[in-house]
């Protein structure tokens, strides 16, 4: 799950992975202009964003409790042996879809451990403890096989040959990280004090890309510079629980069940003002 920040003492909003993601569809679904390329292939691109992380939904079902904040773990601090099946199953379930949602879910479960294929310079791998690695190492290993086998798969197919280009495939992969880390900016970060972020390597064609700065405004809206999407005023939703810490005893995945969902919007705009 997601923890989003917020002041000391006040209720944290509480993101299943796959609301993230299908937060990020949506972002996906609204992205391009004369500017930035769209989508290509786009019904699968939109696919394969909104779906990345559909391997979380049966660990965001019956969460785990952290025992330093009484909330569900923030998905960067559950334990490893908890994670790894999660991100060999995300591929696997996009690849029910389709060869090519498979091969780019894939490349993000590979790609979260070394850096982002260099648009990052956080390398997840370095911090996996020794007992934790070699279950790591064949996760990552069996990924490597997949990619391998669903890009000779589509590249033997003439109909789906150009989408697996090592450059068009890159693209691809960039966009998706793009909307990830958008949907993340949203998702964890504090609505009641935003911070200016810069949204680095995003593509704008096949071999160019360029830096984003995202600004906040005020309460919910934000500035996007240059602007990436289609309408010149994009309104985005995301669903949530609000959550104090539970005291000791509380069952976790009962109390969010019973918990009314709620939704947070953010508005989207081009240039510095609305």
């Amino acid at each position: 799950m997601i923890i989003q920040a917020a002041p000391k003492g006040r209720p944290q909003f509480i993101v299943r992975q796959v609301d993230h993601a299908r937060l990020s569809g949506r972002l996906a679904a609204a992205f391009g202009n004369d500017t930035f390329a769209r989508l290509e292939p786009k019904e699968l691109m939109e696919y394969v964003v909104a779906h990345h992380d559909d391997g979380w939904a049966a660990a965001d079902a019956a969460p785990a409790r952290d025992p330093l904040t009484h909330l569900p773990y923030q998905f960067t601090d559950m334990p490893r042996s908890s994670i790894v099946p999660v991100h060999a199953l995300s591929p696997q379930l996009n690849e029910q879809h389709h060869p090519f949602c498979g091969l780019l879910a894939s490349m993000h479960t590979w790609g979260l451990y070394h850096g982002r294929y260099g648009l990052s310079d956080k390398l997840t791998i370095d911090s996996v403890s020794p007992p934790d690695k070699p279950a790591v190492m064949a996760m990552l290993q069996g990924e490597l096989t997949r990619q391998a086998r669903l890009q000779g798969q589509l590249a033997a197919d003439p109909a789906t040959a150009a989408w697996v280009d090592d450059a068009h495939l890159f693209h691809c992969y960039q966009q998706l990280q793009f909307f990830d880390t958008l949907s993340l900016y949203f998702c964890m970060g504090d609505p009641s004090g935003p911070k200016q972020a810069l949204l680095r390597r995003v593509p704008l064609a096949v071999g160019a890309d360029v830096t984003i700065t995202l600004h906040p405004l005020r309460r919910g809206f934000y500035s996007l510079s240059p602007y990436p999407f289609a309408t010149d005023f994009l309104e985005m939703r995301f669903a949530g629980r609000y959550l104090l810490p539970l005291p000791a005893g509380a069952n976790l995945s009962s109390v969010l069940a019973e918990m009314p969902e709620d939704e947070q919007v953010v508005m989207l705009v081009e240039g510095t003002e609305v």
